[in-house]
């Protein structure tokens, strides 16, 4: 469903990584344009 779909990906410090989220993207067959991870508050 995801194959060669392109995502920006921002996570959460306490919650969900970017790098979790991009990593499951990636395994469904998307590509990851950009990966963040920050602490909103």
């Amino acid at each position: 469903m995801l194959q060669g779909k392109k995502a920006i990906v921002f996570g959460e410090r306490d919650d969900i990584s970017g790098t979790t989220i991009a990593a499951c993207l990636r395994a469904a067959g998307c590509e990851i344009l950009y990966e963040a991870t920050a602490c909103f508050v």
